[in-house]
């Protein structure tokens, strides 16, 4: 059998790229509801947050565009070891830009680190697997958990989540959530998602725009790298969709799908 490939799908700008991400979340959140009438899903920072926004706070089209927030239950896929609002913390970033904006009544089940252990990350990051192990079974009965969405982005440098290039974290194979005390990205200290828990989700969206990442992704999709992003393209295939601008990609000569 020939190894599936990522979907690469790139628009002209970002005004462009929303209503397909919405439509990809829509898929994603109608198949999640059908597994188990919730939709699981995990979100990186970045800018991420702010297209996120633009994509799923855009007035529904018809019937059948309806985003249901009050079935969501949203995890990190990497928090930063910091205050809820402070400046460098994803779900403060999610909060301001997503949250904050979706009427009452309709509020998702949001699940934020415990900032008790903010001191110690390796205990923050065993109470996050906690979280997990709370909403997708026991670890005795589920060997990963399985989300139904994560939504990605992806550093200049091709990292992903906490995930970066080299770092023994990417050899992890046995925790869910594991700590890092030396990001070479400040802050040093965060938890993130393991590659396992990441490959293994039903879909996969990385959204990443701006001239700035053309290079990386060239190494990306090129894969002349083992580098985060192009692990999780190996190791998930066609589960992974890129949501791109044209200026990300240019010079990438990896094909292009159609979104439709």
């Amino acid at each position: 059998m020939p190894k599936t490939q990522p979907n690469l799908y790139a628009f002209s700008e970002v005004s462009a790229l929303a209503p397909a991400l919405r439509s990809y979340i829509l898929q994603s959140q109608a198949a999640g509801f059908a597994r188990h009438d919730a939709f699981k899903v995990a979100v990186s920072g970045g800018s991420l947050p702010k297209t996120l926004a633009a994509a799923l706070l855009a007035p529904p089209s018809g019937p059948d565009d309806v985003i249901d927030f009050s079935k969501w239950e949203i995890f990190f896929a990497d928090e930063r070891a910091v205050a809820l609002d402070h400046e460098d913390s994803n779900y403060a970033l999610l909060k301001t830009e997503l949250l904050d904006k979706i009427p009452d009544g309709q509020k998702p089940v949001v699940h934020a680190i415990n900032t008790t252990y903010l001191e110690d990350v390796q205990e923050l990051a065993d109470q996050y697997e906690q979280t997990l192990v709370a909403s997708f079974a026991s670890r005795d009965s589920v060997r990963l958990p399985i989300f139904d969405l994560l939504l990605l982005g992806c550093g200049p440098d091709g990292h992903t989540c906490s995930l970066f290039p080299g770092h023994a974290l990417l050899r992890e194979v046995d925790a869910w959530v594991a700590p890092i005390e030396d990001s070479p990205k400040p802050p040093s200290k965060r938890i993130t998602l393991t590659v396992p828990v990441v490959t293994h989700a039903v879909r996969i969206a990385f959204v990443a725009t701006g001239g700035g990442k053309k290079d990386i992704m060239k190494q990306i999709f090129d894969n002349t790298d083992a580098l985060p992003c192009t692990i999780v393209n190996e190791a998930a295939g066609d589960r992974v969709s890129w949501f791109v601008d044209e200026p990300a990609v240019e010079g990438v000569s990896f094909p292009r799908r159609s979104f439709l």
